[in-house]
């Protein structure tokens, strides 16, 4: 690959985020012609059952790169600012970094801060777009570039990227994709930006749907919704933070499930043991159960489980936990 834009010299920049779907977007730019000069990322966190003190997926990758890593608690504080100031940087490329960057951070990149973002803007803004556009039955989806702004994901658009929604996709299938097509986009933006080449557009008036982060109880099944409503909902919080109904007073994680178009009349909730699997009644038709997780268990395939649960006749999942 030739030096970004032809003539103009490539760009320096602080790559800022968390996660593993932002790793690809790192390792694509230290690839490139362009210099990350450093990464910013969230602070280290305690993870697992040991609680152990883990650095992000995206520091991880920059220690092994012998890139400067920082980890504020906040970019608001002032001796993160001064690093920022002391980089001098040219733009700040952002992939799912996890907080508010304030305007005087915002300021200082003379091309600013791109975000990666994974939806369609305007629609999806907010922290889980891949998840809602499941949930939402969405056919397409795909990832934008915009200038980061004040506002929530309403910055000017630079590019973007489309990519279907196939029937069982889950949120962690669509985000695989997506970090490695967003990761194309994004350095694609940034040598656009180093050439002189790319402007950003305004987003449309229209359109505008919001995303916001789901949490645990937001997961829980709701067996009176249509089954392959049901099956959506499931799939948009595979892996995190995971489906759940439950079972006896317990919580049950679920895995994927596949919706039915007839229910042998079972009620919403309704278990049905049988040669076909173990199939759940819905507020219409019913959806087979794929692998479960009982509290404090491992995983294991729904029929496995139902051997050992022994539902009785009408017995029910999602009574109170």
């Amino acid at each position: 690959m030739g030096p970004a834009g032809g003539s103009e010299p490539p760009l320096r920049l602080l790559f800022a985020g968390t996660p593993e779907v932002a790793v690809p977007s790192l390792d694509l730019l230290l690839a490139s012609e362009h210099e990350v000069a450093a990464v910013l990322t969230r602070p280290d966190a305690r993870s697992g059952r040991g609680r152990t003190v883990t650095r992000s997926p995206v520091a991880q990758r920059a220690d092994a790169a012998g890139v400067p890593v920082l980890t504020p608690r906040s970019p608001r504080e002032p001796e993160f600012l001064a690093r920022l100031a002391g980089l001098a940087v040219d733009s700040a490329p952002v992939v799912a970094y996890g907080a508010l960057v304030p305007q005087a951070a915002l300021d200082v990149p003379r091309h600013g801060w791109v975000n990666l973002h994974f939806s369609l803007l305007p629609a999806w803004r907010g922290a889980a777009p891949v998840q809602h556009a499941i949930m939402a039955g969405d056919e397409v989806t795909g990832a934008s570039t915009f200038r980061l702004e004040a506002g929530l994901d309403t910055g000017p658009v630079y590019g973007v990227v489309t990519e279907p929604i196939a029937p069982r996709d889950t949120a962690g299938d669509l985000l695989g994709r997506l970090s490695v097509s967003g990761a194309r986009l994004l350095l694609a933006t940034l040598d656009g930006i180093a050439a002189g080449t790319l402007q950003p557009r305004p987003q449309p008036a229209e359109g505008v749907s919001l995303a916001p982060r789901i949490e645990p109880a937001d997961a829980r099944v709701d067996w009176s919704l249509p089954a392959h409503v049901v099956d959506r909902r499931v799939r948009g919080v595979v892996p995190a933070p995971g489906a759940w109904t439950t079972w006896r007073g317990d919580r049950l994680r679920l895995g994927p499930v596949e919706p039915l178009p007839t229910s042998p009349g079972l009620a919403p909730g309704e278990l049905s043991v049988g040669r076909t699997g173990v199939l759940v009644g819905t507020g219409g038709g019913a959806v087979r159960l794929g692998e479960v997780q009982p509290a404090g268990k491992r995983v294991l395939p729904a029929a496995d489980w139902a051997r050992g649960a022994r539902p009785a006749p009408g017995e029910q999942l999602g009574g109170d936990a």
